[in-house]
């Protein structure tokens, strides 16, 4: 079923509406949808290097008003929304734990989410049902969407489609690097 999603997904990509079509699938996949809005932002980019920024900028909005309908459904609906998509995801069991602890690392939490390849949605739920602040949400979502949407477009506009096997296979392993090291000197600091 996933692979016949990523297909449906892939094809949006050549859709005369693309662009609303990344726009609706960068929406959902911030609360509800399997398949992450990249799938059709680089075929996007690739054919129109020109527009790169204004499709990662496409992405980033939708993405974080989708965000917030993630947050609206852990924060009114978790009950009968938002337990069974993380259900669904294989996250239910961790839940008590992960909600004691959530919101002291909040910021860090969707920011690691927003730019890796873990799953956004799961993290938009939790910062509703958890009551984070909504303001710190909503902040870190932009800074990690944005970094995680701009940096693609960035490396697409200025690579094009060469770059592209590295931003499918590679990319979401850099930014797990990048935050072991970021991790890592804020500790070290600390420690020091």
């Amino acid at each position: 079923m996933l692979e016949r999603l990523y297909n449906w997904t892939l094809g949006l990509a050549r859709h005369p509406h693309a662009l609303w079509a990344l726009a609706f699938v960068s929406f959902i996949e911030s609360s509800v949808f399997p398949i992450p809005p990249d799938i059709i932002m680089i075929p996007m980019i690739i054919a129109r290097p020109s527009r790169a920024f204004l499709i990662a900028s496409i992405a980033l909005v939708a993405s974080v008003l989708g965000g917030l309908l993630g947050y609206a459904i852990g924060a009114f609906a978790y009950e009968t929304l938002g337990a069974p998509i993380l259900s669904a995801l294989g996250k239910a069991d961790a839940m008590a734990a992960f909600a004691e602890r959530f919101n002291g690392v909040g910021f860090w939490a969707v920011l690691a989410a927003g730019i890796t390849p873990f799953p956004y949605k799961v993290i938009t739920i939790m910062s509703g049902w958890t009551a984070m602040p909504l303001g710190t949400f909503i902040v870190t979502s932009i800074i990690a969407r944005g970094l995680r949407f701009f940096i693609v477009a960035a490396l697409l506009w200025k690579f094009g489609a060469p770059i592209r096997d590295f931003i499918e296979r590679r990319l979401g392993l850099m930014f797990v690097v990048f935050l072991v090291l970021l991790f890592g000197g804020v500790y070290a600091v600390k420690l020091l």
